[in-house]
């Protein structure tokens, strides 16, 4: 029996993988941010779950003690909660609110709980998107991009976060048993981008929703990764743009130094030693 830890499970495409899953044997632990909708789900699932509000690092920090009491191991970590969001927001811990969520949260969480991972011979799995290569661009002058923001970019720019930290958890940890993916989960109708007033949003949820893909079509990709096998269904380091197919994305995700630059950027914001 597997333990799989899903974030961003109260909604969405994680609710959905959940749902799907329920019907396995696996042992599944959600995390969510809405008190009533986490248990909701928990409830149609059978699953245990935590909430956390990842634009508070403190609950991140909570949260990843709680799983390390509670859980003897952890054989799937699905990286999925995230958003775009109008701002910039600059959040109480001194973060912009769209680069938190995205990004610094779940580099937190995952590092929280790698000893654990680790010895659990683990998968981390990134809900990543092709915003990453359509919008992202990494400024490490302007790190969480609160300068110039837009929540257009912003995402993007947090997505290929996403990836960068795919990549390199792969290159530190893969040799200690851990692999990582990042993959798009499509366009999926779902409330994404309800909490913007941006062009992209006004589009997500207006012309473009005739051509989405449903919830369950986007919970059956993050599905996909999290019940194949790496180095069989899927490869470790890299980025998918379809269940099946790596995929190109944005150039920076290529580089070496922005790799390793990005990681080290990161932790020195949290303060942390990997």
């Amino acid at each position: 029996m597997r333990i799989i830890v899903i974030t961003g499970a109260s909604d969405g495409i994680g609710a959905e993988a959940a749902k799907q899953l329920a019907t396995c044997e696996d042992r599944l632990v959600l995390v969510g941010r809405s008190p009533e909708k986490t248990k909701a789900v928990a409830d149609a699932t059978g699953a245990e779950y935590y909430l956390a509000d990842f634009t508070s690092l403190d609950q991140v920090r909570r949260l990843g003690a709680e799983l390390n009491e509670n859980l003897d191991r952890i054989d799937v970590l699905a990286n999925n909660a995230g958003g775009i969001f109008s701002g910039p927001t600059i959040t109480g811990d001194g973060f912009e609110k769209t680069f938190q969520v995205n990004h610094l949260a779940p580099y937190l969480l995952t590092h929280e709980l790698l000893n654990t991972l680790i010895a659990s011979n683990a998968s981390v799995i990134n809900t990543a998107s092709i915003a990453a290569k359509l919008m992202g661009n990494v400024e490490l002058d302007n790190f969480d991009g609160r300068d110039g923001f837009t929540s257009n970019t912003a995402y993007g720019t947090a997505k290929l976060a996403n990836i960068l930290f795919a990549k390199g958890l792969h290159q530190r940890f893969h040799d200690h048993g851990v692999s990582a993916v990042a993959f798009h989960p499509g366009v999926v109708a779902t409330n994404f981008a309800s909490d913007t007033d941006s062009y992209f949003g006004r589009l997500y949820h207006g012309a473009l929703n005739r051509f989405m893909t449903s919830p369950q079509q986007g919970g059956q990709r993050l599905r996909h990764f999290i019940d194949g096998s790496p180095g069989a269904t899927w490869v470790s380091g890299e980025y998918y743009r379809t269940p099946k197919r790596i995929g190109r994305t944005n150039k920076q995700a290529y580089d070496p130094a922005m790799v390793e630059e990005h990681w080290r950027r990161s932790a020195e914001m949290l303060n942390l030693d990997w």
